[in-house]
């Protein structure tokens, strides 16, 4: 092998970082903080990152854990995981107003639950326990969905009737997992149904794919998302199953570490779908510091899609909230 083949560099993936979802859900806070002010509360992490958490902190966005921790007469912004029907039951008791700041996809996964409940379906979920999305979806027909958490669940389900199953999916989990979990559920129940479209959204399709490509070629991947992002933890997992020797998690990048790089030539670089640029661009900084300053982008598609801004904030919720408060204050 010669030295030019040998030289060290960088393979970075496209697409990564935001996806449409994200994106709407971040500039909803933002909006909200420029059109009410501060405080603007937001029940749970907008999107699991903690770059992006801290940032609208700074701004004045609160973050709390339950609907009731936000005082009356706020407005509280939804993440874009969702939440489940009694949340918003939540909102309108406590008289808040509130930004529903739900990624379409994973409104289209309520709508389907809510649909096939209605229909008398017995729901199989694949997902994971504790999710919010998970959480969220499940609120929909609590009585009728049954969570799936991978292939291993399969043989312990009971159900009503396994003439009336139909599975729907937590949108960013592996699409080699949950296909393989499909699999074993259609084995179980040969009438089971399937959902009109694919659940898992299309940024972590294409995210997915783009790391197996760079996984293939990679000493090291280095996958730049928080710990609770479900699908920057799925990347790490297929980038190691595509081939790579070795794949990592970091939020920043004073997390990597020297010894990483030992035996390394060809570094991988993605990011899962809540992570801004300024983080990935951070990453390469430090790999160029130490000699891998050769970046090739591998791009496996291109994304297009956008999503318009909840319909909330073009009414003026400051109003509403403190109409919804008056009565009380008189």
């Amino acid at each position: 092998m010669t030295a030019t083949t040998a030289a060290r560099r960088v393979l970075l993936a496209a697409p990564r970082g935001y996806c449409a979802g994200v994106d709407r859900a971040v500039i909803a806070v933002e909006k909200a903080l420029e059109q009410y002010g501060a405080p603007i509360y937001v029940r749970k992490e907008i999107v699991h990152n903690k770059y992006v958490v801290q940032t609208l902190q700074k701004k004045g966005a609160v973050f709390v854990d339950e609907t009731e921790e936000v005082p009356e007469g706020n407005i509280v912004v939804f993440s874009a995981h969702g939440v489940a029907p009694e949340v918003h039951d939540e909102a309108a008791a406590g008289r808040l107003a509130s930004i529903d700041a739900t990624c379409p996809l994973v409104t289209k996964v309520h709508k389907e639950a809510q649909r096939f409940a209605s229909e008398d379906y017995d729901i199989l979920l694949i997902g994971h326990e504790g999710h919010e999305e998970v959480i969220g979806t499940m609120g929909e027909a609590p009585d009728r969905i049954h969570l799936v958490d991978g292939p291993e669940d399969v043989a312990g389900l009971q159900v009503r009737d396994e003439k009336r199953l139909v599975w729907l999916s937590q949108t960013t989990l592996s699409v080699d997992e949950t296909m393989e979990t499909v699999g074993k559920l259609q084995q179980r129940f040969p009438a089971l149904v399937s959902p009109p479209s694919d659940d898992i959204c299309y940024a972590t399709q294409n995210r997915q794919i783009a790391v197996k490509q760079i996984g293939a070629d990679a000493d090291l991947v280095i996958v730049v998302g928080s710990k609770n992002s479900s699908n920057s933890v799925r990347l790490v997992e297929v980038a190691l199953q595509a081939g790579a020797k070795a794949s990592y998690l970091v939020d920043f990048a004073e997390e990597l570490e020297e010894a990483w790089l030992e035996g390394v030539t060809t570094v991988g670089v993605t990011s899962g779908a809540s992570v801004p640029e300024i983080l990935v661009d951070g990453v390469l900084e430090w790999l160029a510091a130490r000699g891998f300053g050769d970046v090739e982008i591998v791009k496996s598609a291109e994304e297009s899609i956008t999503f318009s801004l909840p319909k909330e904030l073009r009414r003026d919720l400051r109003a509403e909230a403190a109409e919804a408060v008056a009565p009380t204050a008189k």
